[in-house]
């Protein structure tokens, strides 16, 4: 039995309105304000609202009305809304259906087409509640698959440790991490921000991450494997989309952190003796120039050194004036933490910091990877 609302300031009518809907077996409830339609809003779920856009006897501006409709599309966006109003608003009912009501009912209205109106909103709306009960299904499987697919652990490797934390703005989204061991004293590490959000993003991320694994294997060149990824996405990438990515390995042994970048955001090594020097972009954003070429380049990883690498979902997180964090907040945030804090400390501190600034909403996708060489 579908749960309906009336709202309608003259009682006759809901008199009337309540043995029409009787007859389409809906379970009804009646108001004759505003403010007693919020209130059951406020308490119950129904399966439609029908409401006159006119509470104060003679007026016909609709004032109250297009403000109940909005207020209750707050409580229940879903929520199919009829409006009743009479032949001297149908301007105002316009506007209704701009402001989200699905349709309008003339007064005097017509019981057949009132009945027809009722049942084919019911119906529709019991099918937008499916559709959406579905799609928040799919959209939790699509979230697990992708958790499944970053590292359920960090890499040991010796003489440092290691910290991530991947945090996307929508259950899903389109940055991801990998970290690989080669070997005692070596490990690979990715970093990419696909562009777009939600499943596209998330699916397009996967293809990556895959290529990744394929590629990044021990001995391969950063250089390589970041060409042979381009060449891949290029193949397969929706016109107008790109990724921006990064891959480094780490060798304990040799000191140093070997490095391509593909226009991703510059990762951070921070000094022990607190100088900071940035990977850059070493070739363009993957997906774009088939052929596009990539260089290596290798930095020294002393004792106390820490690599950050990140997201733009760090760096251009903003606060409620619209002013980033920036990269010069985040360099802040790891001196203070420290040249000798762990990674994992790293990582919080920086994810607090962030936190403090936006006020705790997740804006963006935000990855962060600490890698700490131990003093």
């Amino acid at each position: 039995m579908s749960r309906v609302l009336v709202a309608d300031d003259q009682t006759d009518i809901l008199h009337a309105l309540r043995l029409l809907l009787t007859e389409l077996n809906c379970d009804i409830d009646l108001v004759n304000s505003v403010d007693g339609a919020l209130a059951q809003l406020e308490r119950h779920t129904y399966d439609l609202l029908l409401m006159d856009l006119n509470y104060t006897r003679d007026t016909t501006s609709g004032r109250e009305g297009l403000e109940l409709l909005d207020r209750a599309r707050t409580y229940d966006p879903m929520l199919p809304i009829v409006v009743m109003t009479g032949w001297g608003s149908i301007d105002t009912a316009v506007e209704a259906m701009r402001r989200g009501a699905k349709s309008f009912v003339q007064k005097p209205w017509d019981d057949a087409v009132l009945s027809e109106i009722v049942e084919r909103e019911l119906a529709d709306g019991v099918a937008l509640r499916q559709r959406d009960t579905r799609h928040a299904r799919e959209q939790e499987d699509a979230r697990l698959i992708q958790r499944a697919l970053l590292p359920s652990a960090m890499p040991h490797v010796d003489g440092c440790d290691m910290a991530a934390r991947w945090q996307p703005a929508s259950g899903i989204g389109g940055d991801c991490y990998d970290l690989l061991r080669f070997s005692h004293a070596r490990a690979g590490i990715s970093i990419a921000d696909v562009v777009g959000k939600g499943l596209p993003a998330a699916l397009l991320m996967s293809n990556l991450q895959a290529a990744v694994r394929a590629f990044a294997t021990d001995g391969a060149a950063t250089r390589d494997v970041a060409s042979s990824v381009n060449r891949l996405l290029s193949r397969n990438i929706s016109a107008g989309k790109f990724v921006t990515f990064c891959y480094a390995v780490v060798d304990m042994a040799a000191g140093t952190i070997e490095y391509a970048n593909a226009g991703h955001n510059p990762p951070v090594l921070l000094r022990a003796g607190g100088g900071v020097e940035w990977l850059n972009a070493t070739g363009v954003v993957l997906g774009v120039f088939p052929d596009g070429v990539y260089d290596s380049r290798t930095v020294p990883f002393g004792p106390g050194d820490q690599l950050i690498c990140y997201t733009d979902g760090i760096t251009e997180a903003y606060d409620d004036r619209g002013e980033e964090f920036g990269a010069d907040r985040l360099i802040t945030t790891v001196r203070r933490a420290g040249a000798r804090a762990a990674a994992a400390d790293t990582v919080d501190a920086v994810t607090a910091a962030v936190a403090v600034w936006t006020g705790g909403t997740v804006q963006d996708d935000a990855t962060l990877i600490v890698v700490a060489r131990n003093a």
